[in-house]
């Protein structure tokens, strides 16, 4: 039997099974080993899409989460998962690519529908898309070191031949783990129904989960990133287009977030959003159709395709991550969206790693200055840039958690190290014109460059060193409370050889962040 047959049926049993058991009156709790297309399937909307490069999102599933391909040589590999209904075999990865770049070309869906997304081609509104750097989104779940999908502008994915999926006005629903680290407000970071022609082909005929900072009706409230319908020619926050909800002032920067859209397709939508590591759904909204734009949205005209980092006609200058996410046949019930989430924070996003201290990879640190001043000083992110400040027991845990860093493989040679921050996923230590920031990694070459820094014995005898991989000669120092990659005397103010040798040498601790 073809593997992916296969595992559709185990799926479909195991739907089956906890249907069974629901109607018999055991009581859903019982039903732990369910995931979130076993919950809808229960539920009477099974899921018609499922991507996820993290996990399962069936317990009997054990086919590939995606493909990535090598730069090197163009070779092809599926990541698949440790175990049926578990975790992405992130190693697998790390060894294919390992003395090169991959590149992700293709997230498969779980479901029995093979809705697989594959890079995006041209559209209306944008030149044809690039494949997401494979290793730009590590990230802890379920105790596992896994990747997701971090998309710069130019960036999507998208399958406009589907199967299942919602048009002319169905009923669906669909959900995203995001994170309100990494948005923009550029359109559009869309997941979910969209054109099959790649081109804006009128109102009403997307219907996809958008996330970002964009506010196209005004008022929107708070700083953002919403929440909010692409239904085309609009993102949606209400009826009226603009938010009539004043207390949505969006999610903040959460690192994981829980966006939600259901559309009965016909008058009435509801979005909803949650922190994906605690707590349960609020609903932003929950009423008619958009009344705006001169109509077209009550019944919708949805096409059937999915789009995944752009807007329907390939609008393709936002940026956003993507770790999970499902479609559904018919809208879900509240409960089935609650266990939903429930489900989602149980997995643990943006865990601990479990090891901490050390420059191995995957350790969680912290960098504490060496120099007489400045023993209680560390290395943290403040407003982006890199800087030195006291932090200690009594310390807010937004600076605990902003001082705190996790060693990656060095992102332009393995045998270094980079460092990504531990409130925001995807972003890393890196340095431009000297100065050291806080940025999201774009899969470039200088990118990667400017990210990897390679430890030595501290300069002052005491402590580690860290010499720029593409500057070997500076190592990063702080001075005046800003860190740098300094060399030992030079033309500018951080370079100066006064107490150089004690800056630049640092000691790995013990994470503040727990």
């Amino acid at each position: 039997m073809f593997p992916r047959l296969r595992t559709a049926i185990l799926a479909a049993l195991s739907a089956l099974v906890t249907i069974l058991a629901l109607a018999a009156g055991v009581p859903q709790a019982q039903a732990a080993s369910s995931l979130p297309c076993d919950v809808y399937a229960a539920a009477g909307t099974p899921c018609v899409a499922a991507h996820s490069l993290v996990r399962a999102l069936y317990a009997s599933y054990n086919g590939s989460l995606y493909q990535v391909q090598r730069a090197s040589d163009g070779a092809t590999a599926n990541v698949g998962l440790l175990a049926a209904g578990g975790y992405a075999n992130a190693a697998a990865q790390d060894s294919f690519c390992s003395g090169t770049t991959c590149i992700i070309t293709e997230i498969y869906d779980q479901s029995a529908r093979h809705n697989d997304l594959t890079v995006e081609g041209a559209g209306g509104a944008g030149a044809a898309d690039v494949g997401a750097p494979a290793d730009a989104l590590p990230v802890t779940v379920g105790g596992h070191q896994v990747y997701g999908l971090e998309i710069s502008a130019g960036m999507g994915y998208r399958d406009n031949s589907t199967s299942g999926v919602a048009t002319n006005g169905g009923a669906e629903g669909m959900y995203m783990v995001t994170s309100g680290t990494h948005v923009n407000g550029s359109c559009c970071f869309d997941y979910g129904n969209a054109e099959t022609n790649n081109k804006d082909t009128g109102n009403g005929h997307m219907d996809a989960i958008n996330f970002g900072t964009e506010c196209w009706f005004s008022p929107c409230y708070g700083g953002g990133p919403w929440v909010q319908a692409d239904l085309e020619n609009g993102l949606f926050q209400s009826n009226l287009g603009y938010s009539t909800n004043t207390s949505n002032t969006g999610t903040g920067a959460l690192p994981f977030v829980t966006a939600l859209l259901k559309n009965n397709g016909q008058d009435h939508f509801a979005l909803k959003y949650g922190n994906a590591q605690s707590g349960s759904l609020t609903t932003t909204y929950s009423g008619g159709e958009p009344t705006v734009n001169g109509g077209g949205y009550s019944p919708m005209h949805q096409e059937g395709a999915i789009v995944l980092g752009t807007g329907g006609d390939n609008s393709n200058g936002s940026i956003g991550s993507f770790f999970e996410g499902v479609m559904t046949s018919g809208i879900p019930t509240d409960a089935a969206d609650n266990a939903v989430q429930s489900n989602i924070v149980s997995v643990g996003y943006g865990g601990s790693t479990g090891s901490t201290g050390s420059l191995t990879a995957g350790s969680e640190i912290s960098l504490r200055a060496t120099t007489a001043c400045c023993t209680g000083d560390y290395i943290r992110h403040q407003n982006n840039a890199a800087v030195v400040s006291a932090i200690t027991s009594s310390s807010s845990a937004l600076d605990k958690g902003d001082a705190t860093w996790i060693v990656r493989r060095g992102l332009a040679d393995s045998s270094c190290v980079s460092f990504e921050s531990r409130n925001y996923p995807g972003d890393f230590l890196r340095h431009s014109n000297y100065k050291l920031y806080r940025q999201p990694m774009n899969g470039t070459a200088l990118f990667r460059s400017d990210a990897t820094f390679c430890p030595t014995t501290g300069k002052s005898g005491t402590g580690t060193s860290f010499a720029s991989y593409n500057y070997p000669t500076r190592f990063l120092r702080h001075y005046n409370l800003n860190v740098y990659i300094a060399s030992d005397g030079g033309s500018n103010d951080f370079d100066s050889a006064t107490s150089w040798t004690d800056d630049v040498s640092w000691v790995v601790s013990s994470p503040w962040a727990p």
